[in-house]
């Protein structure tokens, strides 16, 4: 079964506003299944050349990465996200 991921790109955002988005969404993600990959560390930009800051989620199928995004948990994490907020944000299904 192919794995499932959440790509988040967050282009016009700084780390220190997602706190209280943080504090709900970490924990809702986890009991999804969710494993944080990674989450705004190095970046080193080729072609278009955008270092924005990144955070990719893996879960053991693409089914249960919509799933935890559809969780009432993770929606009352969305509802603490910043005004302002902008985020390109993705779930993709694994190769295999």
């Amino acid at each position: 079964m192919a794995k499932g991921y959440w790509v988040s790109v967050y282009p016009a955002i700084s780390p220190e506003r997602l706190t209280a988005y943080d504090k709900l969404a970490g924990p809702a993600v986890r009991a999804a299944g969710g494993r944080t990959l990674s989450r705004g560390r190095r970046v080193v930009a080729h072609e278009a050349g955008i270092t924005q800051r990144a955070v990719l989620v893996e879960f053991d199928s693409f089914e249960q990465a919509v799933a935890a995004y559809e969780s009432e948990a993770y929606q009352k994490a969305l509802v603490a996200l910043p005004d302002g907020f902008e985020r390109d944000f993705r779930i993709i299904e694994g190769i295999d």
